[in-house]
């Protein structure tokens, strides 16, 4: 199974996951003591009590829209955990010494082949990464054309590949992130619906019902918002990564070959 086939099974996975989780968080915990306190609130209004009402972070999630919200951002997180894994694992890489160059040393267009040997050496899912790619790729140019130019052509073309497809991956996470507070405003327009359905009750005093769906209203649109903003976090920061990545890959192809390359 190749990556991308892997990718695809594991955010499927990831998503059934999640649906499975919070919606067992829900209706073992939250769903149960949002509704015991709105039923007593509603008891306290219904005997004419004066009592300031408590703000509960139970009745804010209560609600199908919020428990929506909280399903797709464990989705992005698991997406994101999965990338930032593979960037971690391939900036290991930056570190090690895959290529047999000293300092001093001229890498002629002959050497090329006996260069590439140790990458090709390397096991399959690291020969994937981006840094075997670029200097294999480098190297063959340069055998082939003995051309410096087209060596560094090589490599710049790889790294600016590499950088729009780990940013055209980040698609469905952007996705998620606008629909978050869409979902968020989908409550806020069914909350908005239901209080108005209920104006007649208002009018003669019972105002229990209105309360219950504005809370519905903007709690929704408190949690996607939150959420959206935790999330975006995340999103830059390993789009950061991603980016360093890319570009220490760069400079390290230039300044531990590139500068070595000769043509006699």
């Amino acid at each position: 199974m190749n990556s991308k086939s892997s990718d695809f099974m594991f955010q499927i996975f990831a998503l059934i996951g999640a649906v499975i989780l919070v919606h067992a968080v829900y209706v073992t915990v939250i769903r149960p003591n949002a509704d015991a306190l709105i039923a007593e609130q509603m008891a306290r209004e219904a005997a004419g009590e004066t009592y300031i009402q408590q703000r509960s972070l139970y009745i804010v999630m209560r609600d199908y829209e919020q428990e929506a919200c909280f399903v797709l951002m464990l989705w992005a997180f698991a997406i994101m955990g999965l990338k930032a894994q593979r960037t971690m694992r391939e900036r290991k890489l930056l570190d090690k010494s895959l290529l047999n160059v000293n300092e001093g040393t001229t890498v002629l267009p002959e050497d090329a082949r006996d260069l590439s040997r140790p990458i090709q050496a390397l096991p399959e899912e690291e020969r994937d990464y981006l840094l075997p790619r670029t200097l294999l790729t480098a190297l063959q140019r340069f055998g082939s054309s003995r051309d410096i130019d087209a060596a560094s052509n090589s490599i710049r073309e790889s790294c600016d590949t590499e950088g729009d497809r780990l940013d055209s991956e980040l698609a469905m996470v952007r996705y998620i992130t606008w629909a978050i507070p869409s979902i968020g405003f989908i409550g806020t327009v069914r909350g908005i619906g239901e209080a108005l359905a209920q104006a007649h009750k208002a009018v003669q005093g019972d105002i229990a019902g209105v309360t219950v769906s504005l809370g519905v209203a903007f709690n929704s649109t408190f949690i996607a918002l939150v959420i959206s903003i935790v999330i975006m976090f995340f999103t830059h920061q390993l789009q950061l990564m991603q980016e360093r990545l890319v570009l220490d890959t760069h400079n390290y192809c230039d300044n531990r070959l590139v500068r070595f390359l000769k043509v006699s």
